[in-house]
This record gives structure tokens, sequence and C-alpha cells, in this order.
């Protein structure tokens, strides 16, 4: 293909992109009436029908993977930019950190079985990251549905803002050390580096903004400097470059920045913090968030799931595994906590997961580690999550969700 072939397939494969992203909006609150579906999930079955797979309508390459991993990049950040950490300090944290340590022991073990049923010729490397899998929380999804409910400044709900945090958290920390090519060693010393780069950045972020700055700051927000906005977007690349040149997993940059970047808005007025951060959200869940689910949903490999009875039959196996492994641990870590419905909506709220799922699978297909069919069918029982267990926690808790207060395409965190 020439140069110009490229650009004007990449072009159209990114206007389908937001043209996925756009129906799913719209689609989401049609149906929101009747059955509450996430635009994400809309967008991954978007992404599906015109990709390969189905239509053969839209192609990843090179620009429209860059776009998706800008994506990716904002989508980590704006996850890192949710966690509020005196909110979760004290007893919501401790409980958090023994419900994912649980979940993360359990579920490590559950993985190695389930690879060993499924596809006994993979490693113990598929068996761990599919283990890791289970442990992950989508907070993002859950919290426009806790504001929606009036728990969102609540005990309750500082308790699953906590486990969503260590469930994000975590997961990634964890991908650095078990999909990194060096010694476990080499890869705890280059975290300490990256940690102690992430804690210079904290200092300066907390440092006092000069009176010149947090007047440029807002008098920028309604000029074409939007300085604000650039600092967060330079603070994005900035984290991910650090994180990729010590040999990290740049999720972990991206999501350091959004909690870097808590800091450094909270140092201005809450009119200007407020505008800049719908700002970032517009570029991020306006154009390149949505793209990377699209693109998500292109890669996947549906030829394969369907193919494979093991994958398929692995689809409701995950889906019931999500919330033994994550939801358990977290209902007996909140003894004492919650009681009642509270804990038992809480326990199914943490076991709602797809972002991080589409992340690892992508990134465990790409370097070998796992076979396409399993990912597929993992992927596939995460959007079975989002569509089943946020609904169900709001049920068991007495609650409701409207069709215009179940999450859109902005909870893809």
């Amino acid at each position: 293909m020439t140069a110009e072939e490229i650009a004007l397939q990449a072009a159209t494969t990114l206007m389908l992109c937001l043209l996925v992203g756009v129906l799913s909006v719209v689609i989401s609150d049609l149906v929101g009436r009747f059955l509450p579906v996430p635009a994400v999930v809309l967008e991954i079955l978007g992404g599906i029908l015109l990709g390969p797979a189905v239509l053969g309508f839209a192609h990843d390459d090179v620009v429209v993977s860059a776009f998706s991993e800008l994506g990716l990049a904002l989508l980590m950040f704006l996850a890192g930019y949710e966690i509020q950490l005196p909110r979760v300090a004290g007893p919501p944290l401790r409980s958090a950190l023994w419900g994912w340590a649980g979940s993360l022991l359990v579920g490590l073990g559950a993985g190695i079985v389930i690879v060993k049923t499924f596809r006994p010729e993979d490693d113990l490397t598929a068996g761990l990251l599919v283990g890791l899998l289970f442990t992950t929380t989508a907070l993002g999804t859950i919290l426009p549905i806790l504001r929606d409910t009036g728990d969102a400044d609540t005990p309750f709900g500082s308790f699953i803002l906590s486990a969503g945090a260590i469930g994000e958290f975590g997961p990634i920390v964890a991908i650095a050390l078990l999909l990194s090519g060096d010694s476990v060693w080499h890869t705890v010393v280059v975290l300490i580096a990256f940690l102690v780069v992430a804690a210079i950045v904290f200092g300066l972020a907390q440092h006092r903004h000069p009176d010149r700055l947090t007047h440029l700051l807002r008098r920028t927000l309604s000029s074409s400097g939007q300085l604000g906005v650039r600092t967060a977007m330079l603070l994005v690349l900035f984290m991910v470059w650090v994180a990729a040149e010590l040999g990290l997993d740049v999720l972990l940059g991206a999501f350091t920045a959004g909690l870097v970047a808590r800091y450094f808005l909270s140092g201005t007025d809450d009119e200007t913090h407020e505008a800049t951060v719908a700002r970032i959200e517009g570029v991020g869940f306006g154009l390149l968030i949505p793209i990377f689910f699209v693109v998500s949903g292109i890669r996947f490999d549906l030829d394969a799931l369907l193919s494979d009875a093991g994958a398929m039959l692995l689809v409701p196996l995950a889906l019931v595994l999500f919330l033994l492994i994550r939801g358990g641990p977290t209902h007996l870590s909140l003894r004492g906590s919650l009681f009642g419905r509270d804990r038992v909506g809480a326990a199914v709220y943490a076991s709602t997961a797809l972002p991080l799922i589409v992340v690892i699978t992508g990134l465990g297909v790409d370097d070998g580690t796992l076979h396409p069919a399993t990912a597929a069918a993992l992927v596939g029982a995460g959007m079975l999550s989002v569509l089943i267990f946020p609904l169900a926690a709001t049920r068991i808790r007495g609650g409701r969700v409207d069709a215009g207060g179940f999450p859109d395409e902005s909870d893809a965190l």
C-alpha cells in the first residue's frame, strides 16, 4: 500500500471508531429504560462488527494503534485521577488491601488451574496472568452509579472507592512484575527508581502555586492556551516515558500521572479545577478512549473464540469466578465495617471488571503469553460482568438505576 492509501485507511477506521462511539451512547440511552447497557460494551461490540472478524470495514494499523494507545494512557490517567487518597486512608484502605490480597492468592491459583485445564500447552506465566484478571475492579464503572444513588460521599462509598482503587493499582503493579523480561530483583529496583521519580513529581505538584501561575491557569481556560490541559497531557506523556525508559509497563506511568494531577489541580480554585478536568475528560471520553475500546473490538479474535469449545465454556465460568474470587475476599474483608445488604452489595460491586481485562489480555496476546481464544473468552466475561454486576449490586441494596444514570462511555475507567 502507498502512503496515501495507508493514511486513507487509517482515517476511515478512525471515523468508524467515532461513529461507533456516537451510536453507542445513543443506543445505550434508548435501551437503558429496558436493559441498562454501558456504552463501553457497545463500543467493543461495534469494533467486533466492523473489524476483520465480521464486516472487515475497519482495520488496525500503526496510525490507528497510536490513537488507541493514547486512549489507553488517558483511560489509566483518569482512573488514577479518580482516587482521592485522604478518603481511602484508614479502615477503607486496610479492608481493600486485605480483600485484594485474598483475591490475589485465590486468583493466581485459579488462573493456573484454568490454563492447565483449558490450555495445557501454555506455560505458568499464562496462568498467573489469567489469575491476575480476577483481582481487577472497574472503578470508573462503579463511581457514576454511586453518585446517582447518593452513595458516593458516604462511608459505603469510601469502602467501594478503596476497593476499586486497589483493584486497579494492584494489578497494574503486578503486571509490571509479571510481564517484565528481567529478573524479579531487577524489576523491583526499577520500580523503586520509578517511585523515586514519582515522589519528586508529587512533591513538586503539592507546592503552593505562585499567584501568577494560578491566574494563568484560570485565564487560559477560555482561550487557545488551555495551560491546565496542556500541563496534564505533558504529565501523562512524561510519566509514560519514564515508565517505558525504565522498562516498566506504561500503564503504571499513566496511572501515577493521574494521582499527581489531582494534587496539582487541587492547588487552584474549585472553578478552575473542575473546568480543567472537564476539558481533559472531553479529550479522553470524547475522542481517544472510545477509539481505544472500539479498536479493542477490532482486535477481538471472534473466530478463535467460536472455534474453541473450551473458550466458550470459559465465558460463563470466568463470570462466576469474578464474583467468587474478587467478591468473596472483599465480603470477608468488610466484616465489622459494612453489614447485611451493604456488605453483599459492596462485594458484587467490586467484582465488576472489564477495562483492565481488555488491557491485560491485549498485552498477553501481544507478547505471546496468552492464547487469543482465552483472551477473547475473558473479555467476553468482563463485558457480562459490567452488564450484570452493578445493576445487581444496586438492587441488592434496595436501590435502582435510572436509564440516564447507568454508566455511559465516561464510565470506561
